[in-house]
């Protein structure tokens, strides 16, 4: 099934700034996971509404904010790569947060914002060793983030949820996000220090 996702965003002819392409990639993000989390069930993955749901699209929000680093990486000077990460793991856990009710039952205000951005930094430490170029993340990259899905699946789905999610959910991600930051890049100033 195809998504219809936007991949320009207009900031009426001036550059944008670090934290309105943080925006555009952090609900970018958010409509992926929505999607991603669809398929996965299509492909009779039980991911249960409540805390499983909510875990595999904190999982997938912080995979994708890894990989978005990496490009910023390539693309943009140090302060300008800090800042926007920075701006990306507080607007994406703020998108989960906002969301909450539709995810979880009930929880304490914060919380998921909270348990979004340990997610985000644990994640980074998993995600340190591995590769990204043109093409997207290296194998071990997208192992790893397989691996973090798994821990949130029942027994049954476990191991056939690496081929779903390396060979289907990770590349559909990094796809759109590529897409949409080589496009917004442009948009930016990048000052490129020597």
């Amino acid at each position: 099934m195809a998504v219809r996702i936007r991949s320009r965003f207009h900031a009426g002819g001036r550059a944008r700034t670090m934290a309105e392409l943080a925006s555009v990639v952090a609900m970018l993000s958010w409509k992926l996971a929505m999607e991603s989390i669809k398929r996965m069930r299509e492909a009779k993955f039980d991911i249960d509404l409540g805390r499983p749901y909510f875990d595999y699209v904190v999982e997938t929000m912080a995979f994708h904010a890894h990989y978005a680093d990496r490009v910023a990486y390539e693309k943009l000077s140090a302060e300008q790569r800090a800042e926007f990460t920075s701006a990306l793991a507080r607007r994406m856990a703020e998108a989960v947060e906002d969301n909450a009710g539709m995810l979880l039952a009930s929880t304490q205000p914060g919380a998921c914002r909270r348990h979004f951005l340990d997610t985000f930094n644990a994640a980074g430490a998993d995600y340190a060793e591995y590769s990204c170029d043109e093409k997207g993340p290296d194998f071990g990259f997208r192992r790893a983030y397989a691996s973090r899905v798994r821990e949130g699946m029942p027994e049954k789905d476990r191991n056939w949820v690496y081929d779903q999610v390396m060979e289907i959910e990770a590349p559909e991600g990094v796809k759109a996000i590529g897409k949409t930051l080589a496009a917004e890049v442009r948009f930016v100033d990048v000052v490129v220090s020597e």
